[in-house]
């Protein structure tokens, strides 16, 4: 129950922001970077693929990912630390090592890892915040890759470099990109949150105009009923 008491009281320290962002929504929490494709994607493979992104509350990454075409699932939950800790109350403590992620399960005959890359540093997150997102701040919050394999790897530093040298944002990328040693999803409660909660304050100004942008910037490879936990089926 503390941990719910924590959901509420994150919702109601922006009640009052989210109710301005309801008369002007222009002013989102995070605005949407335009960036190119990455120059090195992965290698087209069969049978569905699975990519772990950390970009702060996984409510918002979690929704923009099931609002993407190619995702058969998105899972929140918790990546960095040990299974003993992954859980919400205690990963709030923020010293953990765990971060709030997303797994992403993707047919790559429909997108790419690069794909989902840069839906991931455009329109998920701000990758040049450091231990925070908006309004949270802590390492559970930071903005992190975790690699299942050599390529991801290669992908991942390739196009955090390309971006980079780019300057497309005003301050450098402090993404960390590292091997997965493990993942677990979070609280049944975190599932499908953006969907099932779209009037919450918190939700309303933070996670919605990431949707938002990303009909806007990726029309090709948006979704509008998204892929939800509570009907996805995925056989790998």
């Amino acid at each position: 129950m503390r941990s719910i008491s924590r959901l509420a009281r994150r919702a109601a320290a922006l009640g009052a922001l989210a109710l301005s962002a309801a008369f002007a929504p222009a002013l989102a929490s995070e605005e949407a970077v335009v960036i190119p494709p990455p120059a090195v994607d992965a290698k087209p493979a069969d049978g569905t693929q699975t990519a772990v992104f950390a970009g702060g509350c996984f409510w918002g990454v979690q929704g923009v990912f099931q609002h993407t075409a190619g995702v058969v699932n998105a899972v929140s939950g918790y990546s960095g630390g040990s299974k003993a800790t992954a859980n919400y109350m205690t990963i709030s403590t923020g010293v953990t090592g765990h971060a709030e992620a997303v797994e992403i399960k993707y047919n790559p005959k429909q997108i790419s890892y690069g794909k989902l890359l840069q839906i991931f540093f455009s329109v998920a997150h701000d990758p040049t915040q450091l231990n925070r997102q908006g309004p949270d701040s802590g390492t559970q919050y930071r903005s992190a890759i975790f690699t299942l394999n050599d390529e991801q790897k290669k992908v991942a530093d390739a196009y955090i470099a390309q971006l980079d040298a780019a300057r497309v944002y005003k301050k450098p990328i402090v993404t960390k990109v590292g091997a997965l040693e493990g993942f677990y999803a979070a609280e049944a409660y975190h599932q499908d949150y953006l969907t099932l909660h779209p009037t919450q304050p918190y939700i309303v100004y933070n996670d919605l105009p990431k949707i938002d942008n990303l009909k806007k910037l990726f029309p090709k490879d948006y979704l509008e009923k998204p892929t939800l936990v509570s009907s996805a089926r995925v056989t790998n």
